[in-house]
């Protein structure tokens, strides 16, 4: 699975490993990803390896999922987890901002279902989960290059699952609400104002823990989900959206507005 080493990637490695299975923890930083499959060898009944792995090189993502498929004879669950978040209002963005969101998040998913679909087919079995947002679900202003690149996963994932539900290969996406990974927006990017003010008028309440989300995925697993949507906040939103269109539409215009109010953003 990718971006194994930390948040929400770790956690799914984890409950993965504690419930027996094998997992290849990778990670751009390889390090990190070294010392958290050290650290699951020992919890056992699973096992863990690692791999240091830029998810925006397809040429390497396919050669360690090949790599994963030749060694344990099988590939059984493909985690598309890496991901950025880019942050701000859409006139403070350079292309830089939005390139690093499509070539991450919207690419390095493309770049792991193009390197274990195959092998799933072949073999006429497996699972790919890609891990997307309630971002990708209904509007959120603020982080139009997020937002856009989780809206393309979930459409990607929706159409692969209908394309290979006939053969023997499952697909689910994963959109989580706000969960507590650690993340710092628009990483190795130009400051972006209005993103730091964003970071800086973040609720300091208890957010959703990792390890809760785990358990939701391997429940969406288990069971073959389409849509994994956790917590029940964020179960609200996607609701809401769907059934509500037009009053989602005022509510993201109003977020918009208090943002702009809050001097977040340019009124």
């Amino acid at each position: 699975m990718t971006g194994a080493a930390s948040g929400i990637g770790r956690a799914i490695a984890t409950a993965l490993v504690l419930r027996g299975d094998t997992v290849v923890v990778t990670d751009l930083n390889g390090d990190k990803a070294e010392e958290v499959a050290d650290k699951l060898a020992g919890h056992g009944p699973g096992q863990a390896s690692a791999a240091q792995l830029d998810v925006t090189d397809a040429e390497a993502v396919g050669t360690v999922v090949r790599a994963a498929h030749a060694e344990h004879g099988k590939l059984d669950l493909m985690v598309n987890n890496a991901g950025v978040i880019v942050a701000g209002a859409v006139e403070d963005l350079g292309l830089e901002h939005w390139n690093l969101a499509l070539e991450v998040n919207l690419r390095g998913v493309v770049h792991g279902v193009h390197a274990a679909y195959p092998i799933m087919l072949q073999q006429g079995s497996g699972h790919i989960v890609n891990i997307a947002s309630v971002a990708g679900l209904a509007p959120f202003p603020l982080i139009a290059p997020y937002a856009a690149t989780k809206h393309a996963v979930v459409g990607l994932s929706k159409t692969l699952r209908a394309e290979a539900a006939t053969r023997g290969v499952k697909v689910t996406v994963v959109c989580p609400g706000m969960t507590n990974t650690g993340f710092i927006p628009n990483p190795g990017l130009p400051p972006v104002p209005s993103a730091q003010r964003i970071t800086a008028l973040e609720g300091k309440g208890p957010a959703f823990q990792p390890e809760q989300l785990a358990r939701a995925v391997l429940h969406g697993i288990d069971r073959n989900k389409a849509v994994v949507v956790a917590p029940a906040s964020a179960r609200l939103v996607s609701g809401l959206y769907r059934h509500f269109p037009r009053l989602a539409d005022r509510a993201g215009q109003w977020l918009a507005k208090a943002a702009a109010d809050r001097g977040v953003i340019k009124s």
